[in-house]
């Protein structure tokens, strides 16, 4: 394919169709909410398996799958909007959120058919919950510099090593863990393997990480002659770096990665001065910025429905859906400099947490550095 070809995102056409599912899943979440908890920021870690399951026992999870894994067959701009409305919402959506987004569509494109009937009916009903094993410690962002080694025994393997920042890995049923199961060979790609990994294992240690905000989602995760079986090789042995970058696209794609902000950008919308030209116009170019990022991801959604390859486009929205969201921050002190702490009225307590959590922004799924080396490398620059 022409390089210019694969970075061009088309506009993507809003359906009567889709219209009618925002309507319908709006009410639907007005409903389940009511009994929850204000949520006090609009940012898509919180926490609430009842929630995920009303979600799954209404349809509403995996809903571009096959029926025969408890799929709809729908478009995945239809998804797009469940997405949009949970996030606009503050739904608490963690517990479900990656098994759903990335683990049920790699295990569905790669996993054997014993596997794929065993787990991803049950993220489709939000009773099953997934944490991703990539980044290790000493690593940094190089993904393919990986140290954790899967050493073949009769019947399965035997894991050893360590991964770190793993999301939710204290709370997740399942792990898909990238490890490697060929070491020596010429290229750090290859010699990759992907795994499911049960978090009850005997040999597995969850280290819980407190973050800035005081909230502990994250977790180092230990591997101690870990013993995983052969049924739980996902794909082909050696084939793991090749069926990362596929899961990545997943998580790079979608709305979240630019409306973990959104609830703060509502309240500087609130907040600003209709006779301040200055408000006017910072608040208006981010406003431009976020419509212009929804229409990319809209597009990127219209590509993977249409089997196009979206790896570089991810890359480029990804990275500048970080800018945008790490900038809201910045505007908010910017416009009305207001003291940061979490005894404030909503508009503070509410800039105090997303200038805390902001930072993470860059870094999760994939950092600045490596979106930009993607992109570059895609470009024909490096």
């Amino acid at each position: 394919m022409d390089i210019a070809q694969s970075i061009i995102i088309r506009p993507a056409t809003s359906t009567p169709e889709q219209e009618e599912v925002r309507r319908v899943f709006r009410s639907f979440l007005q409903e389940a909410l009511a009994s929850l908890p204000p949520r006090k920021v609009n940012c898509w870690n919180g926490y609430n398996p009842e929630f995920s399951r009303k979600l799954g026992e209404a349809g509403w999870l995996g809903i571009t799958w096959p029926k025969e894994y408890g799929g709809r067959e729908r478009p995945q701009l239809e998804r797009f909007v469940v997405l949009e409305e949970l996030l606009a919402a503050g739904a608490p959506v963690s517990a479900h959120w990656i098994a759903e987004r990335q683990c049920g569509p790699l295990l569905m494109r790669y996993g054997n058919e014993a596997l794929r009937k065993q787990i991803v009916p049950r993220i489709a009903k939000g009773e099953l919950y997934f944490c991703i094993g990539l980044s290790e410690p000493d690593c940094g962002s190089d993904l393919a510099s990986i140290r954790t080694r899967a050493e073949k025994v009769p019947d399965g393997w035997v894991i050893n090593g360590a991964k770190v920042w793993t999301s939710n890995a204290a709370r997740a049923h399942f792990m898909s863990a990238l490890v490697r199961t060929t070491p020596g060979v010429e290229s750090r790609h290859a010699g990759l393997s992907q795994f499911v990994v049960d978090m009850k294992t005997e040999g597995l240690t969850v280290r819980p990480i407190r973050n800035m905000v005081g909230q502990s989602d994250f977790a180092e995760v230990v591997f101690d002659n870990v013993f995983v079986p052969d049924s739980h090789l996902i794909g082909n042995e050696g084939d793991g770096w090749r069926q990362v970058t596929t899961e990545l696209t997943f998580e790079r794609s979608g709305p979240d990665r630019y409306l973990s902000s959104t609830q703060l950008m509502a309240e500087l919308l609130d907040h600003a001065d209709a006779g301040e030209k200055h408000h006017a116009i910072e608040l208006g170019r981010a406003v431009a910025e976020l419509s212009n990022l929804r229409a990319m991801s809209r597009g990127i959604a219209n590509m993977i429905n249409n089997g196009d390859d979206p790896r570089l486009a991810t890359s480029i929205v990804k990275d500048a859906g970080a800018l945008h969201e790490q900038r809201i921050p910045e505007l908010a002190h910017l416009l009305f400099g207001a003291e940061l702490r979490p005894d404030g009225d909503r508009f503070i307590r509410t800039q105090s947490f997303m200038t805390q959590h902001a930072i993470c922004f860059s870094i999760r799924g994939g950092t600045r550095e490596i979106l930009r080396g993607i992109t570059a490398k895609g470009l024909g620059l490096r």
